[in-house]
């Protein structure tokens, strides 16, 4: 087993490398992010997971998923749609399910937010989710995607007890800093990975914000640059 990796590519975009070698890409936002590193640009994936279909979750999803012949999985009107567009290797799922994939359990939870894309009009793309993953190590992750504070995030800890969550701080568009740090304290976990932060003007919370909601609690905040990776 290895080490779980973790790089960030900026907003909500991630690589991550599970203790078993599998490369899952999160949300992939490459072009225009004006925060993706080209440098650190994916050039293989095992699996890609899509939280919800704005332009700034899914852009480059299809066009990965083909070039990798990664799995994406998504809920059922992502997969429709990413079919639709060509994409072959899809895993299907909606709220409260779970699935094997690739030596990985990856259930399928709520999240309070829109999805939709702009493709020669509004697509409607189901309803905006999270993923808890645990991976082959019995270790437990869980990526929020975009979402308000919402109080099942109590029944994730019962449930599945993650030891890292990716949470969105950037405010306006989703939970800020202060938010953020409740929900980590509901969710009990020990590590909080900082996203949909620091891409656009609007995008108002920080890290550092976090850190001192955080204070005294004991949990800690992986403050990373673009291209930058966690071991």
């Amino acid at each position: 087993m290895q080490n779980l990796s973790i790089t960030w590519l900026g907003h909500s975009s991630f690589r991550v490398r599970t203790p078993g070698g599998k490369e899952i890409l999160f949300d992939p936002w490459y072009t225009g992010n004006p925060s993706f590193p080209e440098a650190a640009r994916p050039t293989q994936a095992d699996l890609i997971l899509v939280s919800h279909g704005h332009f700034d979750h899914i852009t480059d999803a299809a066009a990965l998923a083909k070039s990798t012949g990664a799995t994406v999985v998504a809920i059922w009107e992502i997969y429709r749609y990413l079919a639709s567009k060509g994409v072959q290797n899809l895993e299907p799922m909606n709220k409260g399910g779970t699935i094997q994939v690739q030596g990985l359990r990856i259930t399928m939870t709520d999240a309070r937010h829109s999805s939709s894309f702009e493709d020669n009009g509004v697509v409607y793309l189901g309803a905006a989710a999270g993923f808890v993953i645990t991976l082959e190590n019995g270790q437990v992750i869980y990526f929020a995607g975009d979402t308000s504070l919402f109080g099942d995030m109590k029944l994730i800890a019962e449930l599945y007890k993650p030891d890292i969550a990716f949470l969105p701080i950037g405010d306006r568009f989703t939970m800020g800093p202060d938010t953020a740090a409740i929900a980590a304290r509901w969710l009990g976990v020990k590590l909080v990975v900082p996203m949909h932060c620091a891409t656009f003007p609007q995008l108002t919370g920080t890290p550092e914000q976090l850190e001192q909601h955080l204070a005294g609690s004991g949990i800690d905040v992986l403050k990373l640059q673009p291209g930058e990776t966690a071991e």
